[in-house]
């Protein structure tokens, strides 16, 4: 079994910056690839990013390739996603998973997910 607890979400104002962290719990916690998904209002859930622990492996969806930069930091646990430039587009409920799909964009590869850290870009 694998925990997340996501934080860092907040109201910020359209070209700011925020961090959302994920923390993870679990005896075997470093054997998934870790991946930032989003849901918007009225809108399906999609992938942002993912990597692997080591750090050596690192996906984007390619709208936001460039302003999102995902990282992680094993010693704590956590897998943070650094989100510039941001955009009134960007609001939405996000979301940290664990998994080991074949295609990291996947939502059914991913088998933990965190409850969801609220972000909102006012314009």
């Amino acid at each position: 079994q694998v925990q997340l607890v996501e934080s860092g979400g907040g109201l910020v104002q359209a070209g700011g910056s925020l961090r959302l962290s994920c923390v993870a719990s679990g005896r075997t916690f470093s054997n998934y690839r870790m991946g930032w998904f989003r849901q918007a209002p009225g809108k399906e859930r999609e992938f942002v990013a993912a990597a692997t622990w080591s750090g050596d492996a690192t996906y984007y969806t390619d709208s936001m390739k460039g302003r999102f930069t995902i990282s992680s930091d094993n010693a704590k646990r956590t897998v943070y996603l650094q989100m510039n430039s941001l955009k009134p587009e960007d609001t939405a409920v996000y979301y940290c998973a664990a998994g080991n799909g074949v295609i990291p964009g996947i939502e059914l590869g991913y088998d933990y997910w965190g409850q969801g850290t609220q972000v909102t870009v006012s314009s």
